[in-house]
């Protein structure tokens, strides 16, 4: 991965290349950005600028040989650490060496893919992705040993937010007393989940979700997409190119997430003052609390954009409304009235407290029952 593959960031990568041709190299990074912004392409870009001594020529003269094992993610200096969870093959104390090349695999076919599709690739079902002690004491391992090429050894941590209590402690030692020529990039979309003591030892870089021309250009060049399908998915993906890359090649037949809430709201609309209508979003809940857990907080994630565009289009501002349903007989315009000033308040801390909950392992069926129930009085809050 070369940072002329990376779309966008164009002011990060100047800052990178710069900062590496003048030896300014920090011994811990964190890139933060939304999912599809680029931030794992980035890390292992400047992971290869740097051990591949790509200065001023990305894939020339002596570098080849390094750029080549880039390409299979083999290099030995590069070390990465990301979420995993117990598996069929790994029934006890997983770590991310388990999974290299499911790993490798998953980010050569899309190195903007999310924890969503690392978790799908990995089949989590009802557990929930952690970065172990275990991993921590396999970082400190790797970071120990010289170097196998004599420069710099390179760990990249993707999500770090994932980094469990004891994990994190065990990491922090190291932070703070790093060996000689050792790089950390840690990676996350949520910068707060990360204890302070961590942040505090890293230079932190945001990155910006892509501009649609972005988006559509790459759309058209990368996946030979039509210029008017192009410029209609960058819009609906809003920064996200691994969501215009699902929209693109309409991989979202799997978990069917707009059938799902339009079921829902239906019940709840019927649910008012009549009793029978009850059993109906008990149905759904059973349905969708067989759901694995990672799921579960993606679709509560996807309702509460839904409630979103909602009251965007009741408020008039077309402009930023980019969802387009496909359920047959549901249509924004009508649903949006019932999505106000009101109730969305209510509405969005319903559903966060519902993603608290289900994430910290509650009962998910009582948990969506409980949430069904409220959304019935809620959506008819004038």
């Amino acid at each position: 991965m070369q940072f002329s593959e990376i779309l966008g960031q164009e002011h990060i990568k100047s800052h990178l290349t710069r900062s590496a041709d003048l030896g300014r190299i920090p011994h811990a990074q964190l890139f933060v950005g939304p999912e599809g912004s680029g931030t794992l392409a980035m890390a292992i870009a400047y992971a290869q600028y740097i051990l591949c001594g790509n200065q001023n020529a990305e894939n020339q003269g002596s570098n080849e040989s390094c750029n080549l094992k880039f390409q299979k993610l083999s290099h030995p200096d590069l070390h990465f650490a990301y979420p995993t969870v117990t598996t069929d093959e790994v029934k006890k104390n997983p770590k991310s060496i388990d999974f290299i090349t499911d790993w490798r695999k998953f980010i050569s076919q899309n190195p903007y893919g999310g924890l969503f599709d690392w978790y799908a690739v990995l089949g989590v079902q009802n557990k929930q992705g952690e970065i172990r002690v275990d991993d921590a004491q396999e970082i400190l391992k790797s970071l120990s040993l010289k170097s196998y090429e004599g420069g710099y050894k390179i760990m990249i941590v993707w999500m770090a937010d994932k980094l469990n209590i004891a994990a994190s402690n065990k990491l922090l030692k190291l932070l703070e007393e790093p060996p000689e020529k050792t790089v950390f990039i840690l990676i996350s979309e949520n910068e707060e989940d990360i204890i302070q003591t961590i942040r505090s030892r890293c230079q932190v870089l945001h990155f910006n979700g892509l501009s649609e021309p972005i988006i559509a250009e790459a759309l058209i060049n990368r996946e030979k997409a039509d210029e008017k399908l192009a410029a209609k998915i960058a819009h609906q993906a809003q920064g996200n190119y691994n969501i215009a890359l699902h929209l693109l090649h309409d991989d979202e037949d799997e978990h069917p997430f707009e059938q799902w809430f339009v079921t829902w709201v239906r019940a709840a609309f019927k649910a008012k003052g009549n009793a029978a209508a009850i059993q109906d979003l008990i149905l759904w809940s059973e349905k969708i609390a067989g759901l694995g857990r990672e799921t579960q907080k993606k679709f509560l994630e996807f309702c509460i954009e839904m409630f979103r565009q909602a009251l965007l289009l009741n408020y008039e501002t077309k402009s930023l409304v980019y969802f387009e349903p496909k359920v047959d007989k549901f249509k924004l315009e009508n649903f949006a009235p019932f999505v106000n000033g009101n109730n969305i308040q209510d509405i969005f801390k319903e559903l966060s407290d519902a993603m608290y909950h289900v994430e910290r392992n509650g009962n998910a069926k009582i948990i969506l029952t409980d949430l069904s129930i409220k959304l019935t009085r809620l959506i008819h809050k004038k």
